[in-house]
């Protein structure tokens, strides 16, 4: 299997066995993967909330820098890292590429 090369077009969205869930018990926002609980961070969680399968990464980091009023590309690179990552990982696929 080829690794997964996420660009401001993909449109991300978690893979199938991937959840965000708000957990009650915690009091915070989880991402349950096979065997692993992770607790992300309230920016990571919006970014993730965002990967609806609809957006394009490079839509919702246009979102964010507009919201954060931060320079161009400043917030795209972060993104992109983290979304990234998380493909890496198997949590994300890009609808486009699918």
């Amino acid at each position: 299997m080829s690794r997964l090369h996420l660009s401001a077009e993909s449109v991300p969205a978690l893979a199938r066995h991937a959840r965000l869930r708000f957990d009650r018990n915690r009091e915070r926002w989880v991402l349950l993967v096979p065997e692993r609980v992770m607790t992300p961070d309230e920016i990571c969680v919006e970014i993730l909330q965002a990967c609806d399968g609809r957006a394009t990464v490079g839509g919702l980091t246009a979102t964010l820098e507009q919201k954060y009023r931060a320079e161009p590309g400043v917030i795209a690179r972060e993104v992109l890292a983290l979304l990234q990552d998380l493909a890496d990982r198997g949590y994300l696929i890009d609808r486009e590429a699918a």
